[in-house]
């Protein structure tokens, strides 16, 4: 019944539905505006997570992200491989500290963590998020060696040089301003040290004069509490800005051998994902509107299920079109002190 008494976090329970109607509002489906979202992207984000982890959970499992995936791959193997391909790429080394910028409930951070030996520090504004990600880190034994701070990744509380390594797996779309999220992330770095990322963009085939474009990012938005979806070359701009050096960067998604929408995709079914599918969904769905009938889940719960069901079609819309990716990578590099 965890999804029944997650639903809403530190919400009360009887505010659930206000929450939900709060929410909403900030998107452009319900007359928000971006630059509202920007202003307020601290309640918002905070508000879609309250509402949304339990669904992700029950749903997706512990890493709330998207990969590339082969063929024969379940869905469970190419999440964990997407974070060991990140491990790989920062080099990291047994003893070193790391950063995990945006770490949700802890899934890549406790398997990043065993996969190279390394203590990880979760950054995270959510309190709810943190509360379930220390509980499981009791759980698989890292919790000697990850912990999870409370902060908001605009304005750190680490000294400067703090840590060995920095990543972000689909977090850092939240940042109402890339630059000054990167800027922080360059901070907290130590000199000569990585900072990798997956990041969601739009990508060079979205066209901002196309109304179908435009309702497709609207969609993603609002259902992934996102103040806005960047091009992959203001992400590029604001790194450069932020004084990182660009090892290499690439749209993960081009040579996926599968979609990496698949797993959202109605017209796929999957025993090893049946969640997901269309079936599945459509249980999930009655199961919320019973418990919410009969007071297991608070009301609003359904209205949560409806605006996670308008971002799936959404991003499978702009998945199929290509003009969204949730897997744009990028490694960079901090600069010696003494060539900056």
């Amino acid at each position: 019944m965890n999804l029944a008494s997650g639903v809403g976090g530190k919400i009360e329970k009887s505010e659930v539905l206000s929450a939900v109607e709060k929410y909403e509002k900030y998107h452009v489906h319900y007359g928000g505006k971006e630059e509202e979202r920007k202003a307020n992207y601290t309640d918002m984000v905070n508000k879609y997570y309250d509402l949304s982890t339990s669904f992700y959970e029950f749903g997706w499992g512990e890493s709330f992200h998207f990969a590339p995936r082969w063929k024969g791959e379940s869905l469970q193997e190419s999440i964990k491989r997407h974070e060991h391909f990140l491990s790989l790429q920062l080099g990291l080394k047994p003893g070193q500290k790391v950063l995990d910028v945006g770490c949700g409930i802890g899934g890549p951070l406790r398997e990043i963590s065993r996969f190279s030996l390394t203590s990880i520090t979760g950054l995270n504004n959510n309190e709810y998020q943190i509360t379930r990600g220390k509980e499981l880190n009791r759980i698989t034994g890292v919790d000697k060696t990850c912990d999870f701070v409370k902060a908001d990744f605009m304005k750190m509380s680490f000294p400067d040089n703090s840590f060995d390594a920095v990543y972000a797996i689909e977090a850092t779309c939240h940042a109402p301003d890339a630059y000054g999220c990167y800027k922080e992330i360059f901070r907290v770095l130590k000199p000569g040290q990585h900072f990798a990322a997956y990041e969601w963009c739009m990508t060079d085939a979205f066209d901002p004069n196309n109304d179908e474009h435009q309702r497709i990012k609207a969609e993603i938005e609002i259902g992934n509490g996102l103040p806005d979806v960047r091009l992959t070359t203001k992400c590029l701009e604001a790194l450069k800005q932020a004084g990182f050096e660009i090892i290499w960067e690439k749209d993960l998604a081009v040579d996926s051998p599968l979609p990496w929408y698949l797993p959202l995709d109605t017209s796929h079914f999957s025993l090893s994902s049946f969640r997901l599918t269309a079936v599945g969904r459509l249980f999930t769905r009655n199961l919320v509107k019973a418990m919410e009938f009969i007071g297991l889940a608070p009301e609003g719960s359904l209205r949560v299920q409806d605006f996670l069901e308008k971002a799936a079609e959404g991003l499978v819309e702009g998945g199929k079109k290509e003009i969204f990716t949730p897997m744009y990578f990028f490694l960079a590099r901090k600069p010696d002190s003494g060539s900056h």
